[in-house]
């Protein structure tokens, strides 16, 4: 199996250090060859949508690419919606599919399928690869187009990975410049930026320093400044500047976006409505606005952010900043959004990593946690369910030093729910908080939005969760992970500090109002 073997070890000479897999019999020899690389862990998922969730929280922390391991197209069909999250963040990963051996597809065996039609939407780059001799090549150039584009997808015939040909060397990586394409767009963004303009700004990572020249930029100039709605990662809390995200509702976003005459995208793309609805724009900003493509949607924009802070003369430092947040006064209180939002911003650890899928009840939190202890935020970029605790369960293996906390709403966390295995088998430092109430509550919001404003029988019985009631405490127990439910914002901040205090995961049920 030396094909397998050196592919994996080029993988890991390239810094790859987790594979996420859920393999079956065509993966079989790349499993075995793990054991020849131990630089590279492999974590078991027991689904693979929790396996690609995985890979993109570490892809996104550690800014460099993790594996996963999939079986044939069904394993990849599995594990297809948070690709699609990944696809949209543009995280760095390298999503090695096992295939029947190159001269048992002709049979049609019962678990071909077309992987590549499959694979396509959701990757930036893809293969198969039809020959041992080529594997490791193949393997640099999967590395090298994830780094540079997002998820890329490697599919690996049985016979191709278990070959004993030694595979041809990969040529060295070529250390070429940074890119500065943004460069010639400069004069053209400082030319944009008044006090009718938006500054819009994305991205696969938004730091503290690109957070603090864009507040710079605002200052000088005027202009608003807004992150996308669903930023892949953002430094957030007191130390970065308190920047506001557009709204996810199209005519809240409209509005804030009504004045533009012009929107720079540093990072970020143009801005459109997440769905089509009755008598709504699908385009948010307005009729003629000019669009400044300054910044391309990959990497951290700080370079090209200082450099047009600099060209606008703007000041050295922001003067805005967050207030610290205050413990919630009323802690007999029962939970509700604004409760939630307080308790976290006052309890935050030191840099935390927040893996946000709260969908309704996390309304609130984002902002109240602007002047919180220094963390990152992640963001459910491509709107398919079921990321959080996966998402939270990667980037805990890319940082195993600092806690991660998982904003879960319910009806979402049932689609993933084995990460939480994951997370026990591992000793992961995961704060998973279920907020609890019953329903989902985000169809009834768009049910509303499109026009429909009496709740239907079928609308009634598509979107309760209380027939029979779900008891997330006995879920994750039955997972190896301990939990408490809670339902005053005093017993939630007693179970966060616990929680926060002790080493391994840990499942808090929020019940809502």
């Amino acid at each position: 199996m030396k094909s397998a073997q050196r592919l994996l070890e080029y993988a890991a000479s390239r810094g790859v250090s987790a594979c996420f897999a859920n393999p079956g019999t065509s993966e079989m020899h790349l499993v075995a060859a793990l054991d020849a690389v131990p630089q590279i862990k492999p974590i078991l998922c027991l689904f693979e949508g929790v396996a690609t969730g995985a890979a993109d929280g570490f892809g996104r922390m550690a800014q460099t690419p993790a594996l996963t391991l999939l079986h044939l197209g069904p394993g990849l069909g599995n594990g297809l919606a948070n690709l699609h999250n990944a696809y949209r963040a543009r995280t760095p990963i390298v999503s090695l599919i096992g295939e029947h051996a190159t001269y048992h597809r002709a049979n049609n065996p019962p678990l071909a399928s077309d992987i590549t039609a499959i694979a396509s939407a959701v990757s930036a780059w893809m293969k198969t690869v039809e020959r041992p001799e080529d594997l490791v090549v193949s393997a640099a150039e999967a590395i090298e187009a994830a780094q540079a584009s997002g998820p890329a997808a490697l599919i690996l015939p049985a016979d191709v990975a278990w070959s004993d040909v030694e595979p041809n060397p990969a040529p060295p990586p070529q250390k070429a410049a940074p890119g500065k394409s943004w460069q010639g767009a400069l004069e053209r963004a400082a030319r944009a930026l008044n006090a009718r303009a938006v500054l819009m700004l994305g991205g696969r990572y938004l730091s503290a320093r690109a957070c603090a020249a864009a507040q710079r930029i605002a200052e000088k100039t005027g202009a608003q400044i807004y992150v996308e709605t669903f930023p892949t990662r953002i430094a957030h809390g007191r130390d970065a500047a308190p920047l506001k995200r557009l709204p996810y509702l199209t005519e809240m976003a409209v509005g804030m976006l009504a004045n533009a005459e012009s929107i720079v995208l540093a990072g970020a793309v143009k801005p459109i409505a997440f769905f089509a609805l009755p008598g709504r724009p699908t385009e948010l900003a307005p009729q003629g606005a000019a669009i400044v493509e300054y910044f391309p949607p990959f990497g951290d924009p700080a370079e090209a952010l200082e450099a047009l802070a600099e060209a606008v003369g703007a000041p050295a430092k922001y003067a805005a900043s967050a207030d610290k947040p205050a413990l919630p006064a009323d802690t007999s209180a029962r939970i509700d959004p604004m409760g939630l939002a307080h308790a976290l911003a006052a309890l935050m650890p030191e840099n935390a990593i927040i893996s946000d899928e709260s969908n309704t009840l996390g309304l609130y939190v984002y902002d109240a946690c602007a002047g919180a202890a220094p963390h990152d935020w992640m963001t459910l970029t491509g709107g398919s369910i079921g990321q959080g605790l996966p998402l939270a369960t990667g980037a805990a293996v890319a940082c195993r030093d600092r806690r991660t906390i998982a904003l879960q709403a319910d009806g979402s966390a049932l689609y993933t729910m084995q990460a939480l295995w994951t997370q026990a088998r591992e000793g992961l430092n995961v704060t998973n908080i279920i907020l609890n109430n019953g329903a989902y509550a985000i169809l009834k919001l768009e049910m509303m939005r499109a026009g429909i404003n009496a709740q239907t029988e079928a609308a009634a019985q598509l979107f309760d969760l209380q027939r029979p009631g779900i008891d997330f405490t006995h879920i994750a127990s039955g997972f190896g992970v301990p939990s408490q439910r809670v339902t005053t914002v005093g017993e939630l901040m007693a179970a966060m500090q616990r929680s926060f205090a002790t080493p391994g995961p840990f499942l808090i049920e929020a019940m809502f109002a």
